[in-house]
C-alpha cells in the first residue's frame, strides 16, 4: 500500500513502527483491545529487506532456557488463534529431532523443557529417521510439537489482523482451519488499525504524546512500540539509547535431495536441530522440503555482521565460511542430500550479547516500548512477544516476566542524547 502524495498528519491511541512479525503482532494485539492503532513500515510490502520475510520457520516446545519453554504454550495457543480467525492453515506438525553430544547442557535444557523422557539413541533415530544420523557419543531427543510455521502467509494474516482490529473467533484445532481465506490486504483501515507501509522514520520526538515523522506524515501518540529489527539502533541512538545489537547477514541454504522424493533425504522427514557440536558451534537447524521441490532448508544459526543497508551488496566471490560448515556437517550427518547447496538465499538475525530478547520501556521515555535482538529464534515466540509489548505500552502487568528481558542487563547503554 504505496504512502500518498500528500503529507499525513494524524493522532492515534498508538504508533507502532515496523510492519514485521513482532511489531505487526503488537499492532494486531493493540488493535484487539479497540485501540486506534497505526503501524508503520519503511518499506512496500511485502518486502524481504528484514527478518520476516521467507515461507517458513521452525517452532518448537523444547528450548534450552526455561523463559523461552514457559511462553510456548501460550505461542502454540495465539498461532491456533490467529489460524482459525485467518482461516488458514499456519503450521504443518512434522516434530522436531533436537540431537548433540550426551549431557551437553543445552540438550539438558531442551530434556527439561518437554517434560518427559523423549531421548532416542542411534538405532531409534535410525529407524524412524533415515535421513539422520547420530554419530559416537551424541544423542538425539524428539519434541513431537515441533513443526513448521507458514512465515509469509502468517505475517500477511496478522497484518490484516492488526488492521481489522477484529474479535477472536472460537479456536480452530491447528492443523484443521475453516475453509475460508484470508482477506485481502487493500481493507486496512477498520475500527482497530491502520497500516502505511513505504514512510521511513526520520524522527521521534519524546513527551507525553509522542510525536513520529516520517517521510510521508507526521503522527502523534501517547504510547509508541518500536519493533523496527536491524534498524532499531539507528532509530534509539537520537533518543540516547545505544543497544548493544548486532545485525548479521544469514546465508539460507537449500540443499538437493539425491534421491528425489526419498523419505530418507527429508521430504517426510522432521525438523531438526543440532547443539553443541564442535564443528558448529553456534547451532545448525534444517526443514524439509517445503519451499522448493526437493530442496531441504537446512541453516547454520549464525552469520556475518553487516549493516542492514549493505545486506544484499555482497561483492562477487565473497566467500560463505558458514556454507562450507554446512556441507561439512551435510556430509555427516544427512547423507541424503547433496553436500554443496543449490540455493543460498539471504536473510538478517538482529542479535544481542547473550542472545536473549530485548523486551522493556525506555529506562527515560517511559511511554517508548522497544522489542529487539530477537537473536533469530522469535518468529515462533512473536504472538507472545506482541502480547508483552502491548501490556507494557498500556502499562498493565505483563502476562509472562519480562526480567530476563531487561535494558538494564547491559550497562552503560543510556547516553546523553545528539
Amino acid at each position: 500500500m504505496a504512502a500518498p502524495s500528500q503529507p499525513q498528519q494524524a493522532t492515534y491511541d498508538a504508533i507502532v513502527i515496523g510492519a514485521g512479525i513482532q511489531g505487526s503482532f503488537a499492532a494486531y494485539h493493540l488493535a484487539q483491545r479497540h485501540r486506534d492503532t497505526l503501524l508503520l513500515e519503511q518499506f512496500i510490502l511485502p518486502h524481504s529487506r528484514g527478518s520476516s520475510h521467507g515461507q517458513s520457520r521452525i517452532t518448537r516446545s523444547a528450548y534450552p532456557r526455561a523463559p523461552y519453554a514457559r511462553m510456548m504454550p501460550d505461542s502454540f495457543r495465539l498461532w491456533q488463534r490467529l489460524e482459525a480467525e485467518a482461516g488458514t492453515s499456519l503450521y504443518r506438525r512434522t516434530g522436531l529431532v533436537v540431537l548433540g553430544p550426551a549431557g551437553n547442557p543445552e540438550l539438558e535444557g531442551c530434556r527439561r523443557s518437554l517434560g518427559a523422557d523423549q531421548v532416542l539413541d542411534a538405532t531409534m533415530l535410525a529407524r524412524r529417521f533415515p535421513g539422520l544420523r547420530l554419530h559416537t557419543g551424541e544423542v538425539a531427543m524428539w519434541d513431537g510439537t515441533g513443526g513448521v510455521l507458514f512465515a509469509d502467509r502468517a505475517l500477511r494474516a496478522v497484518q490484516v489482523g492488526a488492521a481489522e482490529g477484529t474479535e477472536w473467533g472460537s479456536p480452530a484445532l491447528f492443523l484443521q482451519p475453516p475453509p475460508v481465506t484470508i482477506p485481502t490486504q487493500d481493507v486496512f483501515r477498520r475500527h482497530g488499525g491502520t497500516l502505511r507501509d513505504g514512510e521511513k522514520v526520520l524522527h521521534i520526538e519524546p513527551g507525553a504524546v509522542l510525536t513520529v515523522t516520517t517521510t510521508a506524515g507526521v503522527y502523534r501518540a501517547p504510547r509508541l512500540i518500536i519493533a523496527a529489527g536491524a534498524w532499531t539502533g539507528a532509530l534509539m541512538a537520537p533518543l540516547g539509547l545505544h543497544l548493544p545489537l548486532q545485525p548479521l547477514r544469514i546465508d539460507v541454504c537449500y540443499w538437493r535431495e539425491k534421491e528425489p522424493g526419498s523419505p530418507s533425504a527429508g521430504r517426510a522427514g522432521p525438523c531438526f536441530m543440532a547443539l553443541g557440536l564442535s564443528r558448529a558451534p553456534r547451532g545448525v537447524y534444517g526443514l524439509p522440503a517445503l519451499e522448493y521441490p526437493g530442496l531441504v532448508k537446512v541453516c547454520y544459526h549464525y552469520g556475518s555482521p553487516t549493516d542492514p543497508e549493505e545486506r544484499d551488496r555482497a561483492p562477487p566471490g565473497a566467500p560463505h565460511p558458514d556454507v562450507a560448515l554446512l556441507s561439512s556437517f551435510i556430509s555427516s550427518y544427512l547423507p541424503g542430500l547433496e553436500p554443496w547447496p543449490a540455493v543460498v538465499e539471504t536473510c538478517l538475525y538482529t542479535n544481542t550479547p547473550d542472545e536473549d530478547f530485548i523486551l522493556d520501556r525506555h529506562p527515560k521515555f517511559s511511554n517508548i516500548i522497544i522489542g529487539a535482538g530477537f537473536s533469530g529464534h522469535g518468529f515462533k515466540l512473536a504472538p507472545v512477544v506482541g502480547k508483552l509489548l502491548c501490556e507494557l505500552s498500556l502499562g498493565e502487568e505483563p502476562s509472562h516476566s519480562t526480567a530476563p528481558f531487561a535494558i538494564t542487563r547491559f550497562p552503560g547503554v543510556l547516553r546523553a542524547a545528539l
